[in-house]
């Protein structure tokens, strides 16, 4: 019988075993390293957001910041682990000497893991591709909390889903929340140029606020307090509904 391993390595090697899995799936391929450069770049140079003060790219890369937190959190590991459960890979690892805790956090770890991936490819395409500068206003420390709480919001959304749905079910409801989130979010379009009732939705919502912290974050968006207590209140709700509901089988 084998022995259990130390919560913390058992944590690490399932996230590296996470991320190798990430990485031969096309479609989390495309989903969390393609489409948020190709969105950052598309409407960066086709002249087709409306008009904004300052370049395109000091708009548009907030918003495909908080893209490629949603494809990750969200889309990717959301439909990765309900497939996970609905052919019984989940029900196996509770058999193995590894704790549910570090099952969790493990698919936590390997989207913070990509995440870093992300931020990395978007920023390099925005100085590159775009001359996009940092601003004088810049925080590190806001950003890292947007990475943190945009994480623990659409992760959590991601294994709530997950956790209760059919596979087949996420797999829509993902795509299809991804692709609001595109419309809505402040992503692309401003959100004070949707339609009132929808302009006020969409600023309660978690990708609206999200892309408004990367904003305050990049030192050109509005004062962070409330986008923060939004994410934060989407993040601790959802995780905490995530654990009271996932179910393994």
């Amino acid at each position: 019988m084998s022995r259990p391993v130390a919560a913390a390595r058992a944590t690490v090697l399932l996230a590296a075993h996470e991320l190798r899995l990430t990485a031969r799936r096309g479609e989390n391929v495309l989903v969390t390293l393609v489409i948020p450069p190709a969105v950052l770049l598309f409407f960066a140079t086709t002249g087709l957001i409306p008009a904004i003060a300052g370049r395109p790219v000091d708009y548009l890369l907030p918003g495909t910041l908080a893209l490629a937190i949603i494809a990750s959190g969200l889309v990717s590991l959301g439909i990765s682990t309900a497939y996970d459960r609905q052919y019984g890979v989940l029900k196996r690892l509770g058999g193995a000497p590894v704790t549910r805790a570090s099952v969790i956090a493990s698919r936590i770890l390997a989207v913070l893991a990509m995440e870093v991936l992300q931020v990395a490819v978007l920023v390099t395409v925005a100085v590159v591709g775009l001359g996009w500068r940092p601003a004088d206003g810049v925080s590190p420390l806001l950003f890292g909390a947007a990475v943190l709480l945009g994480t623990l919001a659409f992760a959590g959304l991601g294994l709530l889903l997950a956790g209760t749905l059919r596979a087949e079910a996420v797999l829509a409801l993902a795509n299809g929340l991804f692709l609001a989130s595109i419309m809505v979010g402040g992503i692309v379009l401003p959100i004070d140029h949707l339609p009132g009732a929808v302009e006020t939705l969409a600023r309660w919502l978690p990708a609206g606020a999200l892309t408004d912290l990367f904003r305050a974050a990049l030192g050109n968006g509005p004062d962070p307090v409330p986008a923060l207590l939004v994410v934060g209140a989407w993040g601790l709700g959802a995780a905490g509904l995530a654990v009271r509901t996932f179910r393994w089988d």
